[in-house]
């Protein structure tokens, strides 16, 4: 069987990435998905709440074991905060029906801006 020269962005760069964005969606549904049920209560929210998230530290966890063999801890919390918002921005959007303006769109490439800085020592 023939072989093939491995692409810059191996399984161990990008399996991190990929646990991140599920691990990512799970978090913002935990924290924000209650959002559109005002009427139940505080128990209920913070238990349901919780439920969500033991999913999203089983994807995190092994995301950040399995990354730091090939990125610092500085680059996966970089990752994880532009997930996070890249994320966010659509479960805003779609989910809670809230617009994005500008300024949003402003401060997140702001942000993306700070995470260029953080990957240019490699």
């Amino acid at each position: 069987m023939p072989s093939f020269p491995m692409p810059a962005l191996s399984m161990p760069h990008l399996a991190p990435i990929a646990l991140l964005f599920a691990s990512n969606i799970f978090m913002t549904f935990a924290w924000y998905g209650y959002l559109r049920f005002k009427t139940a209560s505080l128990a209920l929210v913070i238990v349901m709440s919780w439920l969500i998230a033991l999913p999203e530290y089983m994807l995190a966890v092994p995301a950040n074991r399995i990354g730091h063999a090939v990125y610092s801890a500085a680059e996966l919390k970089t990752l994880q905060e532009v997930i996070t918002l890249s994320v966010f921005a659509v479960f805003s959007f779609v989910y809670l029906k809230e617009p994005l303006g500008w300024n949003h769109l402003v401060g997140f490439s702001l942000i993306a801006a700070g995470a260029f800085f953080v990957f240019q020592g490699k």
